[in-house]
């Protein structure tokens, strides 16, 4: 199972030795990658647990094809192929669940 960590700040503050601590105390969670974001407001760190799309090409956070946004998630999605052909038309970036 993955380990996510994430912190909002208000003000603008370095809270990347926070992230990478918290993180790196998850680390028994998720042994195959991981993987850091900060905005200088929004930190995020999570630690991967490889079971579907065993590329790199699915370490998160991930961002979306706009680079706008960025995804954690934690869990599996069983039908996320018949999902994945409803939503033909987005330009998936993986080959996992999500």
């Amino acid at each position: 199972m993955c380990g996510i960590t994430g912190i909002i700040s208000f003000q603008k503050n370095d809270c990347n030795a926070a992230i990478r601590s918290m993180t790196q105390a998850q680390a028994h969670r998720g042994p195959d990658a991981e993987g850091y974001y900060n905005d200088g407001m929004v930190f995020l760190g999570h630690r991967r647990l490889s079971i579907i799309d065993l590329s790199a090409d699915s370490n998160q956070p991930l961002p979306d094809v706009s680079g706008r946004y960025r995804l954690i998630f934690n869990g599996e999605l069983y039908n996320y192929r018949e999902v994945r052909s409803m939503l033909s038309d987005y330009p998936f970036q993986t080959a996992g669940d999500t």
